[in-house]
């Protein structure tokens, strides 16, 4: 065998160690695989989340499902690595641990708060009405099968709270979108907004403003009926509000006054 045959097989065997101790190695960041006591890596989960090290303490929840999947600490070590990524805001990853833990465990004592911190990961990314509101609808969603599923538990109560918030959000975002139609003189666009306030979102803040860009609209386009109908059911329904005034104002300034009409389609949706 040639010195420089000899020579090439040496440097293909430190190639092949090389390559072989790079695999090994693999990600770098990678917490070496070691098998651990469950009540360790619970432990040690909750003293990193007392911590803030949110990231260390789903990693050892995590490993508490792995190692250990059918122990008595499993089902409540998925909730703690779910509560943990929704406190790192990793609400996909806490959406998913909350999944697994519904779908593995539907009737487990923990459900409610399982599903009731499952609405919260949606919740709490509702952006600002300026934004698409698509957020918006599925924390309306979760917010309704906890109200639904618990009705008489605290988590209940809670939802309701923040449902109504979200409402008051989408219709936040008719409005915005209402406003702008109307100061571009887009008035019936503008309408079909307002309307779906009124319509949809009776029990939100933004009714009563709904009901007076209604009736300046109503005006714009001189349909004077629509305009008193609109006027009379909120200046009955809001009678001290500062919009009434407004559009009690707008109307006897063209010598109009607020006036039921029984054809009139707000008639059918805010009765006297």
């Amino acid at each position: 065998m040639s010195q420089s045959f000899r020579s090439l097989l040496r440097l293909v065997g430190a190639l092949a160690v090389t390559l072989t101790l790079a695999a090994c190695g693999g990600g770098g960041d990678e917490v070496p695989y070691a098998e651990r006591p469950v009540d360790d890596l619970y432990q040690g989960g909750m003293t990193a989340m007392k911590g803030g090290n949110y990231k260390e303490a789903a990693r050892l929840f995590d490993e508490v499902e792995r190692q250990h999947p059918y122990s008595d600490w499993a089902p409540k070590a998925q909730l703690m690595a779910a509560y943990a990524y929704y406190l790192d805001n990793k609400y996909d990853d806490a959406i998913n641990a909350l999944d697994r833990f519904i779908e593995l465990h539907p009737g487990s004592e923990d459900a409610a708060y399982a599903y009731y911190l499952k609405s919260l990961c949606y919740y709490e990314q509702i952006s600002d009405v300026g934004r698409d509101q698509k957020m918006t609808g599925q924390a309306l969603g979760a917010l309704d099968e906890v109200i639904r599923r618990f009705p008489e538990t605290s988590y209940a109560r809670d939802a309701q709270l923040k449902r109504d918030l979200a409402l008051d959000h989408l219709a936040g975002k008719e409005m915005e979108v209402g406003r702008y139609y109307e100061d571009r003189g887009e008035y019936l666009a503008a309408i079909n907004r307002f309307r779906i306030v009124v319509k949809n979102y009776q029990t939100t803040s933004h009714v009563p403003e709904a009901l007076h860009r209604l009736v300046e609209c109503y005006l714009a386009l001189g349909v004077t009926k629509e305009a008193q109908a609109t006027a009379a059911v909120l200046g009955h329904n809001f009678p001290g509000s500062d919009w009434y005034a407004d559009s009690y104002y707008l109307l006897t300034g063209v010598d109009l006054r607020p006036e039921q009409q029984e054809d009139s389609w707000i008639a059918g949706i805010w009765p006297f």
